[in-house]
């Protein structure tokens, strides 16, 4: 199976019909149909790396201000005890907890998998982010989980290259501050000849802006493992920036 890194955006994505809603749906008709997906969110950042182990993961709207249309919008994909329990020894001996009741799947796999599976068909399980752990220590996790690409599993990893919210323009459209840019440019130029160097990117001068929380960006570092790790440089699924300060970049290993 193939692997892919979506940039999620806003939750509202769940409900609409645009180019990059559309490259997403495009892409799971392209692909083989997956025994099960382990999707990588920005939404589950603790300090801890965990799976979800539940029979029936719960659709969790981690939100708020957002049409109530959104707040009752389900996901009812089943999970997999079994492929937890893959993901757990493929990333051993890292230790990873089995999650049986806190989480679920959060809105930046759910928002996704919508318009990729609509009748939520695919099992999934979800890995967290540890809070605690380095870019190199993410790509280490990223370059274990190539392993079960070969089982017919399809990595899912979901965040943002660029998520700067306090700086958003809303009236900017599908385009992006000049620094906003020139930084989804230089991500794009590494995912696409040298994967495995995504974990200098703190050294560009508009990282700051770009990443000024880890959590939406740190799902691109498994994404950049599994490219490492299978010799393979990424290819851009849809890419742009959009309301100034935010990119929708989305990257395919195959």
């Amino acid at each position: 199976m193939p692997a892919v890194f979506i940039g999620h955006g806003s939750p509202m994505n769940a409900l609409e019909n645009n180019r990059f809603t559309e490259a997403w749906h495009s892409f799971a008709r392209s692909v083989p149909a997956p025994r099960a997906i382990v999707a990588v969110s920005a939404h589950w950042w603790i300090n801890a790396t965990a799976v979800t182990a539940m029979d029936a993961p719960r659709t969790i709207h981690d939100f708020f201000g957002f049409p109530e249309e959104l707040s009752r919008f389900g996901y009812p994909a089943p999970g997999s005890p079994e492929v937890a329990t893959m993901v757990v020894d493929a990333l051993a001996p890292a230790w990873v907890g089995r999650d049986m009741d806190s989480w679920g799947l959060d809105h930046g796999t759910w928002s996704v998998l919508a318009h990729m599976w609509p009748d939520a068909s695919v099992p999934v399980v979800q890995l967290s982010l540890d809070a605690t752990k380095s870019p190199g220590e993410h790509m280490e996790l990223g370059r274990r989980l190539d392993a079960l690409r070969d089982e017919g599993i399809l990595v899912v990893c979901s965040g943002n290259v660029v998520h700067n919210l306090s700086l958003i323009e809303w009236s900017a459209g599908e385009s992006g501050r000049d620094w906003a840019v020139a930084f989804d440019a230089h991500v794009r130029g590494m995912m696409t000849s040298d994967p495995a160097s995504l974990v200098d990117v703190a050294g560009h001068p508009a990282h700051g802006l770009s990443v000024p929380t880890p959590e939406h960006f740190d799902p691109l570092f498994y994404l950049a493992g599994i490219a490492a790790q299978s010799g393979s440089p990424a290819e851009v699924l849809v890419g742009g920036c959009v309301l100034g300060s935010l990119s929708m970049t989305s990257y395919v290993v195959g």
